[in-house]
């Protein structure tokens, strides 16, 4: 079967798009195939039993139609008819937001599977380079970011579409490369004997990493948050310097076998909230100088150009083009989309 032939119908416009986080969850309205979506008041999940409260809230008082549609991108996987979020209580119950906010449509997709859909969208001031030369014009791309967890996506070109992969990326291998990385890694707690990427290259990993930091210069582990260590970092601190420094280096290496695995000639992008806070640590060329250190094909590397995303929120705006146009991707939505004659 083609990609096209798997293609998915138009969406009954208005359409809900909405990226959910364990903090925040975030709107917007597409009115039709053309125009920008409307972006809606931003809804703190805490502030609300479930999702369906939170709608009624970001559609109270807005001088917009009702939605017929809804697609939501959520951190976690998407398994049965209840979707519970990974960091916070809600559970995404597909089939209560039809009956509850008189949708046709609900489709429920990963939270970096939004942000590999923003990605052929983003320009200008949405984005800043760091090395690298152009990128191919429809050439895949890849999208990592550090926040809670690591997420990874991929954005592959092929049969004239765009085909989003989302994978749990974040979880792979982080080994010791340099001497420095050896008199540290010993110090790095393991999860199940191994030290993913994740417990390292997060806002929860920051903290377990400058504690090594820490303890292999002979100092007391007092950092207990990302906040913290990037605080003290621009400060002065040398723990939280050579912290940063580190885990700049690591993204690095990450980022580069990624981008070796799908040969993203497209571009690598840098989001997830973390980002935004080490961008001078990104800037320097330790970073680079890891991404492109993958021999034999360094030349390789150092042609492929690396994005620091700086949009506010890629992955609404991800959505909300698949949401206008879903022909234009192929989005697997077997068992994530509910429609109200289920």
């Amino acid at each position: 079967m083609s990609l096209t032939e798997t293609r998915q119908r138009p969406f009954a416009f208005p359409v809900l798009v909405g990226d959910v986080g364990g903090t925040n969850a975030r709107f917007a309205l597409v009115l039709d195939e053309e125009t920008p979506g409307i972006k809606l008041p931003s809804q703190p999940t805490a502030a609300h039993p479930d999702i369906n409260a939170a709608i009624r809230a970001c559609l109270a008082g807005q001088d917009v139609p009702a939605p017929r549609s809804a697609v939501i991108a959520v951190a976690g996987p998407v398994t049965g008819d209840r979707i519970p979020l990974t960091n916070a209580s809600w559970v995404v119950e597909p089939l209560q937001m039809i009956a509850g906010l008189g949708l046709r449509d609900v489709v429920i997709l990963n939270d970096f599977e939004a942000q590999a859909l923003a990605l052929p969208g983003l320009s200008g001031e949405d984005i800043e380079q760091i090395g690298g030369g152009e990128p191919l014009a429809g050439a895949s791309k890849f999208v990592v970011g550090p926040g809670t967890g690591l997420g990874a996506a991929a954005m592959i070109y092929a049969a004239d579409t765009w085909v989003p992969v989302p994978g749990e990326g974040g979880h792979v291998e982080l080994g010791p490369v340099t001497p420095e990385d050896y008199e540290i890694w010993p110090h790095i707690p393991r999860n199940g004997g191994r030290i993913g990427a994740e417990e390292v290259l997060s806002g929860t990993g920051l903290p377990r990493l400058a504690g090594a930091v820490a303890r292999a210069r002979k100092a007391e582990p007092h950092f207990t948050s990302a906040a913290d260590i990037t605080q003290a970092a621009n400060a002065g601190d040398p723990v939280a310097v050579e912290t940063l420094e580190i885990f700049a280096r690591c993204l690095g290496r990450v980022a580069g076998d990624f981008a070796l695995s799908v040969l993203a000639r497209g571009g690598v992008y840098i989001a997830g909230g973390v980002s935004s806070h080490i961008a001078p640590f990104l800037r320097k060329g330790g970073f680079r100088a890891a991404f492109e250190a993958k021999a034999p094909h360094a030349k390789l590397m150092a042609s492929i150009p690396v994005f620091l995303i700086h949009h506010p929120n890629p992955a609404v705006d991800g959505l909300a083009a698949y949401a206008r146009t879903p022909d234009r991707f192929a989005v697997g939505t077997k068992g994530r989309h509910w429609s109200a004659q289920d």
